[in-house]
């Protein structure tokens, strides 16, 4: 299969951004290829680091940690979008949503690529290495779930799955880089997190399903199909749960609780009003997720200071 499936409604490429408006026209293909310009999935990663780090405060959190989170956020995902557009090189061509990428497109050679993945990951690094010891060991323990991630569809219909285990890595971290250990609290909201991302990118799927079918990848998108709507409501019900469970754990008072109710009710608004067949709802759907994960962090920070 050499063709793309012209879908345009598929398309999650946004054109004239501040890139292409303000950076300098070398730069460019590399911050496309970082998703600088797209940061919905910045934002996904970085937010259960700082769930974590909140959780472990004593008070308000850490706002020098926040920082590091913030840029080793930026650069990983950076990293990990080079390395799946790497991977997936031969795929992205045929898919509408991709073939304008920098990859597919010849922008960035596949040379440059590694050369740009190579740079990321030394500032990653550099980030990584202002943190505690244990801190540290546990961060680099993540490489193997990013090294494997960009390959799982080829096998399983479960992909989004490996990606809960590596984008919410930051669950862990947190709480380590405070604590200089782990418990049940930040292991709870790991778990709450990988069902998260279960809901929010199985949603996403839908918008390259056709797609996939053609070039014979595989997503949960494809799994439920239909049923998607009750794997939803699955997924983003053990996400409230173990959030709950993970609160009394920290021994986090009301407020959080109430934030977590309000939290919930944006998941519920997500099933409600997601429609698998229009990509640019589920588009819509998926984003908002930075929403949600802004609701939780407010409740886990009001927890701190009003209870």
């Amino acid at each position: 299969m050499t063709d793309t499936v012209k879908n345009p409604d598929a398309s999650d490429i946004t054109h004239e951004t501040w890139v292409d408006r303000l950076a300098p026209a070398g730069w460019r293909p590399y911050l496309h290829l970082a998703r600088i310009d797209r940061p919905i999935g910045t934002w996904l990663l970085l937010l259960p680091g700082w769930w974590s780090l909140a959780l472990a405060a004593d008070g308000m959190p850490d706002l020098y940690l926040m920082v590091l989170f913030g840029v080793g956020a930026v650069v990983m995902r950076g990293a990990g979008c080079t390395l799946n557009d790497l991977a997936d090189r031969n795929f992205d061509h045929q898919v509408a949503r991709t073939a304008t990428r920098p990859l597919p497109s010849g922008r960035v050679t596949i040379l440059q690529a590694f050369l740009f993945l190579i740079l990321l990951s030394l500032i990653g690094f550099l980030v990584l290495v202002q943190f505690n010891t244990f801190a540290v060991v546990l961060g680099m323990a993540s490489l193997a779930l990013v090294v494997i991630y960009p390959f799982m569809k080829r096998f399983t219909y479960w992909p989004q799955l490996v990606l809960g285990f590596t984008f919410n890595w930051g669950a862990l971290l947190g709480w380590a880089a405070v604590k200089g250990d782990l418990s049940l609290a930040p292991g709870l909201l790991y778990m709450a997190g990988i069902f998260w991302t279960l809901g929010y990118d199985t949603i996403y799927a839908h918008q390259d399903k056709d797609d996939d079918i053609l070039i014979g990848v595989k997503s949960t998108a494809l799994k439920f199909r239909d049923a998607t709507r009750g794997w939803l409501v699955a997924f983003y019900g053990f996400t409230i749960l173990l959030m709950a469970w993970a609160g009394t754990e920290a021994a986090a008072s009301w407020p959080y609780y109430v934030g977590l109710g309000a939290a919930a009710l944006h998941l519920l608004w997500q099933v409600a009003t997601v429609d698998i067949h229009d990509p640019k709802n589920c588009l819509a759907r998926f984003r908002s997720n930075r929403d949600f994960g802004l609701i939780v962090l407010a409740a886990i920070v009001a927890g701190n200071l009003f209870g």
